[in-house]
């Protein structure tokens, strides 16, 4: 399953569930603002913004909800 890190008042973060729920992808929200263990693994891992989007602890797409919108269906089921 994906998981999304976003936060609060994120237009990013709210088109990036959008965009996966259209394609009927299951996915995790976990919000940076309330969870400090969270923050620090994207900031460890070299991350500024949201919203970045994991499977399985590794980055699914490079460039958040932008790079996530430039992928077929096919392209994510695959990666799935």
């Amino acid at each position: 399953m994906l998981k999304i890190y976003s936060k609060t008042s994120c237009p990013h973060c709210d088109s990036a569930k959008q965009f996966l729920e259209s394609k009927d992808i299951e996915f995790e929200v976990i919000n940076i603002e309330k969870d400090s263990e969270a923050k620090e693994f994207l900031v460890g891992e070299g991350h500024r913004s949201v919203p970045q989007i994991y499977k399985d602890d590794e980055l699914f797409v490079e460039g958040g909800y932008s790079a996530l919108i430039k992928l077929t269906e096919d392209e994510i089921k695959a990666k799935l």
